[in-house]
């Protein structure tokens, strides 16, 4: 499919502005827990939300190692915005590298997108199955109408819902012999509730409120993908490893954020006891040294193992794409756990951006497939070779 528009490109040399900008309404964000408006317009004039799709659709076509380097950037600045724009860069993503959408109902989203942010979100958690990741299907049912499908359930951690324009519902249709699909349901459709329970510790801006869905009716068109129980619909932890880097990389953009304050308290801090900054200080300096080294090594993981992703190197596995994505989140919150525990009292105070760093960043590892999960994949992938190898 051709669509005729010409979405821009993002310059990534460029991205500290953004970052700044971010930064400057990130706390009150925080503080309020409002959506965050005015970071996802400053993304959209970028042109970060769309940097992901395809060149097929006159999209900038950004890769795997281009992503990560955006979502380092933004969730440098604000990783609610970050969160919320990673949700809408990796749909785009999957399009480009498989094309699955409708093509009618994906030429509507790029029209809208190119004057306007638009976001788009999988809509798969429930209150009793948990993180999909996990197996099991949908309680949330599709049901056939005359005209296309009503859908009815209850969904959690839908990020973002409050500016979602599209919501891909994930869900088991009522046919005789079930499919599981994933819906796309305009976010202004009549019957979407949001029931307001998002009060998280870290996050707080990025709106991931539960939702109910009362017979929610959309077109037969609308159908992102459907199959029968575990093929094509199901949620595959190992196809869709490469795309947890850039998800790494936004929390390496959050330890960062620490880090720079860090530094600055550091050189501005001069106890009247001691009569110079304390960064001048072994304890000080040692610390920072640890930091850095987290964060330095953690980056060269995601970045370099998204370049291979980018370059098709078929050395690259996917458990090493998981394993990447879990180091980089234990050394992110490491890093600025560090730096939290030497500034004692004032790292802990809620008007220290370190504070929110730090309860931001322990928000890494919940993302799926949670450790639990990679490890087993991991280990399971390296115990198989092994096995291999003594034959």
């Amino acid at each position: 499919m051709t669509t005729g528009l010409l979405l821009r490109a993002p310059d990534l040399t460029t991205l500290a502005p953004v970052t700044g900008r971010l930064a400057a309404t990130a706390a009150e964000y925080d503080r309020t827990g409002a959506f965050p408006a005015d970071g996802i317009r400053a993304a959209h004039e970028a042109g970060l939300l769309t940097a992901t799709v395809g060149e097929r659709y006159g999209g900038p076509g950004l890769g795997v190692a281009g992503t990560a380097r955006v979502l380092h950037a933004l969730g440098e600045g604000d990783p609610s915005v970050a969160l919320i724009a990673a949700m809408s860069l990796s749909i785009h993503h999957r399009q480009a590298v498989r094309p699955h959408w409708p093509e009618e109902v994906y030429g509507q989203v790029l029209a809208e997108a190119a004057g306007r942010p638009v976001l788009l979100n999988h809509v798969r958690v429930e209150p009793e199955l948990g993180s999909p990741a996990r197996g099991g299907l949908p309680a949330t049912v599709a049901r056939r109408t005359a005209t296309g499908w009503s859908l009815s359930g209850r969904k959690r951690f839908a990020t973002g819902v409050e500016g979602l324009d599209w919501l891909l519902v994930w869900a088991t249709t009522d046919e005789p012999t079930p499919r599981v699909g994933t819906f796309a349901v305009p976010g202004t459709t009549p019957g979407i509730e949001i029931t307001r329970r998002w009060d998280h510790l870290g996050l707080r801006a990025s709106g991931s409120h539960d939702i109910a869905l009362h017979e929610v009716e959309i077109p037969a068109g609308n159908v992102v993908d459907i199959a029968a129980h575990g093929v094509g619909a199901e949620q595959d932890n190992r196809a869709g490893a490469a795309l947890h880097l850039p998800l790494a990389a936004l929390y390496l953009g959050v330890a960062r954020a620490a880090q720079r304050y860090f530094h600055r308290f550091a050189q501005e801090r001069v106890p009247a006891n001691l009569g110079h900054p304390v960064a001048l200080t072994e304890r000080f300096r040692r610390t920072a040294g640890e930091i850095a080294l987290r964060l330095d090594a953690a980056e060269q993981l995601v970045f370099g193992g998204a370049e291979r992703v980018d370059a098709a190197d078929d050395t690259y596995t996917p458990e090493q794409a998981l394993g990447a994505r879990l180091l980089a989140d234990r050394h992110a919150t490491e890093a600025v756990g560090l730096a939290v525990r030497l500034l004692g009292n004032p790292g802990l105070s809620r008007d220290n951006p370190l504070e929110r760093h730090f309860r931001d960043v322990q928000c890494a590892p919940v993302h799926a497939p949670q450790e639990d999960i990679a490890l087993l994949a991991i280990g399971g992938r390296a115990l198989d070779e092994a096995g291999r190898a003594d034959l």
